[in-house]
């Protein structure tokens, strides 16, 4: 019967051509320098309004797993990375465009990715049931916990600083505080503005922290150039031969292929990591594995594969968390639990029971949004490149139309466009200033769960909090979680910056 309900689902209309616009269009966001798939999810989550479900999810995710593809487009040809996650692939895969095999490159990191992301979204299959029965025994001291064990992996994910990451966090739970009070009914920090008794606007704040930071930083660049156009040449010689690897190559990358696709859902299922670690971890490994490793950096076809197939496989783990728990494990998948949220539905249990149909349906679409964005870019990859030379100016002044479109579109109200040009400048000079926006989107999002879940756990407590907390099992666990994950990315920030060390001393 939930097999009958999925099939109907999924295959609409709108839900086929929602996948086909989110492969297709992540790509092309990925191979755009600069941009990411947390903006591209945040500037198009107002476009799933008027959408069903699991068209606009699978949308979003399809976005996602495709823009991490896209980054290594542009860290091939042109030595930058269209993504964080996307960094290691441009030291080999730069390094075999100089030597002319540009083309080739690219069709091993699609190749990669495909079957990076394909193992991660049959693992978000079969991983995430069982781990959402745990969501069952969860009641308001459980929800208080995970939403303060959320809140600081995300605010120590985001920056290069841990505390400005728990700084960007608490600046989200102060802005969460905006709006009515959810126990006792009384308007806070509103001034006398009626519209601001609701709360901000989650949507329009999103769309500004990202997208319109973005094109402030992006105009700062041009004003720079005093003119000068950036240079940008691709060597015409590097796109010619054929985009598939001789057998030969594919079989001697399929091992490293299934290890760091392993590697890239374990990094992905755990919160505080990301397609950037991932991707390191998983290169160092292959090249500690391969026979050639003096190749690496030079030109090797195992970085890249090692590097591309990580990060895919990453996008599939941090949506496992998310699914069950509520946990983002990155800044694009705290954007699209706002994406869940608006849609109404609430991580955990439910989602697999109440609204089984409509998340099977996602995970189905995800799981074809990677096989199709592996079909189409061994297709389109000699002219998914030009994206990448698209003036700055002019994609700046679409996102910006974009933007006030999808933000006024939500509520048919201006004062959420006024929203969003404020959160665009508190996230451009959060950025300038080293601190992530990711954090504060996700504590406005958490906050009010946290709020009114500890004021329910005060009420069954009846007065005794410390013994309540602490005579639930699940309690403890979520407390120990929130401690070592205060602690956990200094550890991996260490070990990822001690990797890229040694990489670039060796290569």
């Amino acid at each position: 019967m939930v097999g009958f309900e999925i099939v109907q689902m999924f295959f609409t209309v709108q839900t086929i051509m929602a996948l086909l616009v989110g492969t297709i269009g992540g790509m092309f966001i990925g191979a755009l320098p600069g941009l990411s798939a947390t903006m591209a999810i945040a500037l198009l989550i107002p476009v799933t309004f008027g959408m069903e479900p699991v068209a606009g999810l699978v949308m979003l995710s399809a976005i996602y797993t495709s823009a991490v593809f896209g980054g290594s487009i542009s860290a091939i040809l042109l030595h930058t990375p269209g993504t964080p996650a996307s960094a290691a692939t441009a030291l080999d895969g730069y390094a075999l465009t100089k030597q002319g095999k540009g083309l080739k490159a690219i069709g091993i990191s699609t190749i990669s990715s495909m079957i990076g992301g394909t193992i991660s979204a049959l693992a978000l299959l079969f991983l995430a049931p069982p781990l959402s029965l745990v969501s069952l025994r969860f009641n308001a001291p459980e929800y208080f916990l995970i939403a303060i064990f959320g809140l600081t992996i995300i605010g120590s994910l985001a920056g290069d600083s841990l505390v400005k990451g728990l700084a960007s966090g608490a600046f989200g739970l102060l802005i969460g505080l905006i709006g009515m009070d959810l126990m006792y009914g009384y308007p806070r920090f509103t001034y006398g503005f009626m519209t601001l008794e609701s709360g901000i606007a989650l949507v329009p704040a999103m769309i500004g922290l990202f997208s319109i930071s973005q094109v402030l930083i992006q105009s700062e660049k041009i004003a720079k150039l005093k003119g000068k156009k950036e240079e940008k040449i691709i060597d015409v010689n590097s796109l010619e031969g054929t985009v598939l690897p001789s057998w030969k190559e594919f079989k001697s990358i399929v091992p490293t292929m299934i290890r760091s696709s392993a590697i890239g859902v374990l990094v992905g299922i755990l919160p505080g990591a990301g397609g950037d670690i991932g991707s390191w971890v998983s290169y160092n490994e292959a090249k500690r594995f391969s026979k050639e490793p003096e190749k690496f950096g030079k030109g090797s076809i195992e970085g890249i594969a090692a590097s591309e197939s990580a990060n895919n496989a990453v996008t599939g783990g941090t949506l496992i968390p998310l699914l069950t728990l509520g946990i983002p494990g990155s800044a694009a998948a705290a954007v699209l639990l706002g994406g869940l949220l608006i849609q109404g539905l609430v991580p955990g249990h439910a989602l697999f029971s109440d609204y089984a149909g409509i998340t099977y349906a996602v995970i189905f679409g995800f799981l074809i949004a990677n096989i199709l964005m592996g079909i189409t870019g061994l297709l389109i990859a000699k002219h998914i490149v030009k994206v990448s030379t698209i003036p700055i100016g002019i994609l700046s002044a679409l996102i910006v139309v974009l933007s006030i479109v999808g933000s006024y579109a939500i509520n048919n109200s201006v004062m959420d466009i006024y929203v969003m040009a404020t959160f665009g400048v508190i996230g451009y000079f959060m950025r300038k200033t080293g601190f992530h926006p990711a954090p504060v989107v996700l504590a406005m999002i958490l906050g009010p769960l946290a709020e009114s879940s500890f004021k329910q756990s005060v009420v069954m407590a009846k007065g005794n909090l410390m013994t309540y907390f602490f005579g639930r099992p699940i309690s403890i666990v979520l407390i120990v979680l929130t401690i070592l994950a205060l602690f956990a990315p200094l550890m991996m920030n260490y070990a990822q910056k001690k990797i890229q060390k040694n990489n670039t001393a060796k290569n």
